[in-house]
């Protein structure tokens, strides 16, 4: 158990020795525990290579069955350590395991798999391998119920089998939110039958920046992807049985020029020609957001209305940062429509804009959650506030009694680099180390403990606009996001007084867990030479980052 990670509440060894895995191993699940049931004989049985047979369901729950591996749900386990918990007992006669409920289960199967050995996390079993789990009781919750990872596909698209596999990634790291991020400047990424025009124009562009938009490199290769309506209803099935809700971002009324390219009508026209705009091809923030008007939000509401049809879950991301207002202010339009809503300004403007969609939202039994720039101008009623601008905004939030994930990008941004040498790869922002992940605190200080309920969890991101493909995403997140789940899941002391030296110890296998699952993490020596970009412009910012 010593080397689980995230690390678990408790635990406690029964002595020497180990129950092993043989071909007679039956795999025995009770009512409820069905999913991890197909998902330890699919995923587990194709490592080790054994059958893991069905048994009787009657004796899931029996105190004891010699050769077993038991899988059961226990209403005991649901009141001491929530549906997310799970307790594990494994004695020379077998295993049994516990949840709180389905959820609960599947995190529980998630650490049998690490306690069996790195190779467990193969697709094939290796000759003469023994299948041992130690002799030992775990038993296990998580600290928050939010535990995100933001994937953003509209700067640099992943195909599906990608996203399915940073799913799985997840799921190995007990992390139950994906954040999608499918639309921005330079992409849309998901098909929306009654616009056909936001796949077949917006989904591409001609060219890339390559490096930072400083950087005079270019990458003159089109670029685009989409997925069907169809591969997302995949993804989210996919998703589901591992038990993470998938958080979609569809990003209004910034960050927009790839749909106003296609929907010329969404655009400011009274101020630039959007006919002329293209999918923009570079990095930054365009100066081309959309237009307050009752053509847009008609627009909008019938890609929600979509995406509330393909995503299930409670809270939809509609973005809400980074809308730059020169546009507006030019606009006749706008400044009527700002006196017609008897507002102040721009800023309460893009606070109208963002209040529309949580009261449409609401009205359908979902919730709106938005990046701390929602909070200008006054924020919405029902809105819950993902504060990466630091600390600031999610306690402004969680003190006016909004729900809150914190996502701070001087800490959890994950394609900020990951050391000061000049072999790190496309340098962007701040250092931040494996270690500085580690010692990260989701919790503001100074918030009362009814201010700090609001605190839903956590989040890392990863941005793409420097991560070309599926190997730079994987240098920029791991090992990184192994230190993030443990700080997600795991209840850890203060910062200060984190074991660093231990988590390092415990990396030492999991990088070979790593290895096993093809992740092109960034060694603890440095980057391998394939992994470097030499020449390539990045945007470093010296001196430790603001700790606010």
């Amino acid at each position: 158990m010593v080397d689980v990670i995230p690390a678990p509440s408790g635990g406690a060894a029964y002595g020497d020795g180990s129950f092993e895995l043989g071909p007679d191993t039956r795999l025995v699940a009770g009512e409820g525990a069905a999913g991890t049931e197909r998902w330890l004989r699919a995923t587990l049985g194709a490592a080790i290579g054994l059958p893991l047979a069905p048994g009787n369901a009657g004796d899931a729950g029996a105190a004891e069955n010699a050769g077993d591996v038991r899988l059961s749900i226990d209403d005991q386990v649901t009141r001491e350590l929530g549906e997310e918990g799970y307790r594990m007992d494994v004695t020379r006669t077998g295993a049994h395991l516990v949840g709180g409920g389905p959820a609960g289960l599947f995190w529980g199967a998630q650490t049998l798999r690490q306690l069996l050995g790195p190779d467990a996390f193969r697709r094939a079993p290796l000759p003469g391998t023994r299948w041992r789990l130690p002799l030992t009781r775990v038993q296990d919750s998580p600290r928050f119920r939010w535990r995100g990872l933001l994937l953003d596909v509209a700067r640099h698209f992943m195909p599906k089998e990608g996203v399915l596999r940073y799913l799985d990634l997840m799921a190995a790291h007990k992390l139950n939110v994906f954040h999608f991020h499918l639309t921005d400047d330079q992409g849309w990424r998901i098909e929306i039958k009654r616009y056909p025009k936001l796949t077949e124009t917006a989904s591409w562009r001609t060219r890339s920046k390559f490096g930072h938009r400083a950087s005079p490199l270019w990458d003159e290769k089109p670029h685009g992807g989409y997925y069907t309506q169809d591969d997302i209803r995949e993804i989210v099935a996919y998703a589901a049985e591992r038990h993470i809700t998938i958080v979609p971002e569809i990003d209004v009324p910034g960050h927009s020029q790839a749909a106003i390219a296609a929907y010329p009508e969404l655009g400011n026209t009274d101020v630039i020609d959007t006919t002329a705009l293209s999918v923009w091809d570079s990095w930054g923030i365009s100066s081309n957001v959309l237009a307050p008007t009752d053509t847009t939000l008609r627009f909008y509401e019938g890609v929600f209305e979509e995406v509330l049809e393909l995503f299930p879950g409670r809270f939809v991301h509609v973005g809400g940062d980074e809308c730059r207002k020169e546009q507006w202010s030019e606009s006749v339009t706008a400044k009527t429509r700002i006196t017609e809503l008897g507002l102040g300004d721009e800023e309460e403007l893009q606070s109208w804009f963002i209040g529309h969609f949580d009261a449409w939202l609401t009205a359908r039994g979902r919730r709106l959650i938005g990046w701390d720039e929602i909070l200008e101008g006054g924020l919405a009623r029902n809105a819950a506030v993902s504060s990466w601008r630091g600390y600031g905004g999610g306690v402004a939030a969680a003190r006016a009694g909004h729900d809150v994930v914190m996502c701070p990008e001087q800490y959890v941004y994950l394609d900020h680099r990951q050391a000061p040498g000049e072999d790190e790869p496309v340098p962007i922002g701040f250092v931040r180390t494996l270690e500085d992940v580690y010692r990260f605190e989701p919790v503001p200080p100074g918030l009362t403990a009814a201010e700090a309920e609001h605190i839903l969890g956590t989040q890392a991101n990863v941005w793409t606009e420097v991560l070309e493909d599926s190997a730079r995403v994987d240098y920029q997140t791991f090992p990184r996001l192994a230190a993030f789940a443990e700080v997600a899941w795991s209840r850890l002391p203060a910062p200060a007084d984190r074991d660093f030296a231990d988590f390092e110890r415990r990396m030492t296998t999991h990088y070979r867990r790593l290895d096993a699952l093809g992740v092109a993490y960034r060694p603890p020596t440095g980057p391998r030479p394939w992994q470097r970009r030499p020449g390539v412009l990045g945007r470093p910012i010296e001196g430790a980052p603001p700790n606010r």
